[in-house]
């Protein structure tokens, strides 16, 4: 691959990382929050590494040229010694070498790396959501035995999981007849009338993302990726406290939000205006 080139993509992937980590919050849709000071710092190395090439081939060209003309100078003046059957070796090899192919060309297909680089810049992919949640299962819940009491509030504020494990390990039965609030974007499912309420989680990036989901029972569906927040009571079926019970809630309000900060963590709702 030739400096240019190599030059080019080093200054481009520096400013795209600086642009999604540093001026934006694009870089959210895909790492974790404390991983963006890693971004950053990526950034600005790539970027002075781009600079530093860039200067130290300037330099190398104006090297050469100066260099290049003391040797002309002198090959010039000791060219009457040089005269004869010399000469003709000498243009002999030159066309030899001219006959050779040139391997410092850059190959077409390497240009296609700026691809990702502009992409960066230019077109940021969109945040993981229902395309993704719907391709997987549910995450596994960790096994709970002992359950704090469930406070008085009213509808309750819940995680995914908490109801999860409340509706299918809970053998007190707290979550029974209690009015909850949850938030999570729209997962379309095939069967009619009802949607799963989905939070993606990622422990590092969005290549190790994994879903939590509670379906919805309601009279409407809302578009998929639309952020709500959900109340309603739990939506009876198996035998509750075991794992038969369904992860379900028929929904009394449904109402849009926007996507929260920390819409890859499976958080609490944010309190109703």
């Amino acid at each position: 691959m030739r400096r240019p080139l190599q030059v080019t993509l080093l200054v481009l992937c520096g400013l795209g990382l600086l642009h999604a980590s540093l001026f934006t919050d694009l870089c959210l849709r895909y790492v974790k929050p404390g991983m963006r000071p890693l971004l950053v710092v990526s950034g600005v190395v790539l970027l002075v590494l781009g600079i530093a090439e860039a200067a130290t081939r300037e330099g190398r060209k104006g090297h050469g040229r100066h260099g290049g003309q003391a040797h002309g100078d002198s090959a010039h003046g000791g060219h009457a010694h040089g005269s004869g059957p010399h000469t003709e070796a000498e243009q002999h090899h030159g066309a030899d070498a001219h006959a050779g192919h040139d391997h410092s060309a850059v190959p077409r297909v390497a240009w296609l790396l700026l691809l990702p680089a502009l992409s960066l810049l230019f077109y940021a992919p969109p945040a993981l959501g229902a395309y993704t949640a719907s391709r997987q299962p549910a995450k596994v819940v960790a096994e709970q035995d002992d359950f704090d009491p469930l406070p008085k509030t009213s509808p309750l504020p819940i995680t995914l999981t908490d109801f999860t494990t409340r509706v299918q390990q809970d053998r007190t039965l707290a979550i029974k007849g209690r009015t909850v609030q949850m938030s999570g974007l729209v997962t379309p499912v095939a069967a009619g009338g009802s949607w799963d309420l989905t939070r993606i989680i990622i422990s590092c990036c969005a290549a190790d993302a994994q879903s939590v989901k509670v379906r919805i029972y309601s009279d409407s569906i809302p578009p998929a990726n639309t952020w709500v927040s959900v109340t309603g009571n739990w939506h009876p079926g198996g035998k509750l406290g075991t794992k038969s019970a369904p992860v379900a809630l028929d929904a009394q309000t449904t109402k849009k939000i926007q996507r929260p900060s920390n819409g890859y963590q499976d958080a609490l709702p944010f309190p109703s205006g």
